[in-house]
């Protein structure tokens, strides 16, 4: 059992930057690995297959020298892979090859010991202390402000420090056979030609969730942490990852302000100007918010960027954001929708200026699920949607326009057309029913020859 000083003296060493025992990271084991592994840890993006293929393609970190291949086993191993220093880790452009080999904890310390949340909080932060201040009973329907909310903001500073993990340019990671990354989130900012293939991403949590107020009707809690966050980059690839809370849902937070205590955020965002992303063969399962594309309302930079593709993902039992999309023209294709229960909310989300085309999807809904809730509008005009087939309840699946379910019970309409037609595809785009029986069991990590 760990004690509070040991992690404690575990944040102590991360803080100040003192020595730290050597990580597992192995480039000699590398030339251990199977034929297979060797042939997928080189591989790059296919030709035509997604944005992520526009242009010079994406080729990850394929042309790696031996001294830059290597096999990690722990957090301080991927750093030191990664180049060595997290905090310049994003700006290291040289090709770098990484193979992941059991779990790596976010929230394991420099020493190798776990970090709680309480390890990671400023000394002048409580969250009995916060919610104390901060309820809209006695503070008000106004941003927090004061030293609570600034000692929130330095806790917030120190988890940052701790379980994000920067990527830089030219690099590939790939999962051995059941190599899981838990209380983590990858970072990809200002970092192109980026390729993350056969892992499970697992409860990327957040010990110092935001309220705020002002977000919607009745406020929200807040969390920071992504699975993986693509910001500022090009040319990304993820691809036959799994993404998952693990034994920590959302479901289980308590509520504080009548609102959820979210500890969680998005699977894979991808955001601040970045494009030319192919996300394929992924699954996201039991999660709320899942891929946000686009950040921010207000036009600018984003425009003309955010093109992503998703192809033969599997959405199972998942709530919203699935994407939500501002500005970018996104081909959602052959894509597996396994969806209801009390807290679903949609799957495509049409924001501003967003063109969205969505063809040939499956959707597998409850039997209370209806079509037209399938689509929501956040600000958007139009997408187009077309080769739907929905299966509800223990019922045979039909073809279904869900543009025109849509329209018929909400105003305003949205337009059928999204002003673009995607080219950039691999292969022929399957007919819908036949998405399940392939999707179904090829999507996620552990399905490639390893």
């Amino acid at each position: 059992m760990r004690t509070p000083l040991v992690g404690a003296m575990a944040l102590a060493l991360l803080l100040v930057g003192a020595p730290v025992p050597a990580s597992r990271s192995d480039p000699a084991s590398a030339g251990r690995l199977s034929w297979s592994a060797r042939q997928l840890g080189r591989q790059a993006l296919p030709e035509r297959d997604g944005w992520a293929a526009e242009g010079t393609g994406t080729t990850g970190g394929s042309a790696a020298a031996p001294e830059r291949t290597r096999v990690v086993h722990d957090r301080a191993g991927l750093v030191a892979a990664l180049g060595g220093d997290n905090a310049s880790n994003a700006t290291d452009a040289t090709a770098k090859l990484i193979y992941v080999d059991g779990v790596i904890d976010g929230f394991e310390g420099p020493d190798g010991t776990a970090l709680s949340c309480a390890d990671l909080a400023d000394p002048a932060y409580r969250l009995d202390a916060y919610l104390a201040a901060y309820d809209p009973a006695v503070w008000g329907r106004v941003p927090p402000a004061g030293p609570l909310e600034e000692a929130r903001v330095r806790s917030v500073a120190n988890q940052t420090r701790q379980t994000q993990v920067n990527v830089g340019p030219n690099t590939t990671i790939v999962g051995l056979r059941g190599a899981r990354l838990t209380g983590l989130t990858l970072m990809i900012d200002r970092a192109s030609n980026v390729i993350v293939r056969n892992l499970t991403f697992a409860d990327a949590r957040d010990c110092f969730p935001a309220w705020s107020p002002t977000d919607g009707d009745a406020g929200n809690w807040n969390s920071q942490y992504d699975q993986i966050s693509v910001r500022r980059s090009e040319h990304v690839w993820v691809d036959h990852n799994t993404f998952t809370d693990g034994d920590n849902p959302d479901s289980a937070q308590p509520t504080y302000f009548g609102r959820p205590y979210q500890v969680h955020d998005g699977s894979l965002d991808v955001t601040h100007t970045a494009s030319g992303v192919t996300a394929s063969w992924n699954r996201f399962t039991g999660r709320d918010k899942l891929m946000l594309i686009g950040s921010s309302n207000t036009v600018g930079p984003d425009v003309g960027r955010l093109k992503v593709t998703l192809h033969h993902n599997s959405f199972d039992g998942v709530l919203q954001r699935l994407p939500r999309v501002r500005f970018g023209q996104v081909d959602v294709h052959n894509n597996l929708y396994r969806l209801g229960g009390d807290g679903f909310q949609y799957a495509l989300g049409v924001g501003v200026q967003s063109a969205i085309y969505a063809q040939n999807n499956f959707f597998a809904l409850d039997a209370g699920l209806d079509p037209a809730d399938l689509l929501y509008d956040w600000g958007g005009t139009a997408l187009t949607e077309r080769g739907s087939w929905v299966r509800q309840g223990g019922g045979p699946a039909r073809p279904v326009d869900l543009l025109a379910a849509y329209n018929a019970i909400h105003d305003p309409d949205l337009g059928a057309d999204a002003g673009w037609v995607p080219t950039l595809r691999r292969d022929p785009v399957l007919p819908a029913p036949l998405v399940p029986l392939l999707v179904g069991p090829l999507a996620g990590a552990d399905r490639l020859p390893l």
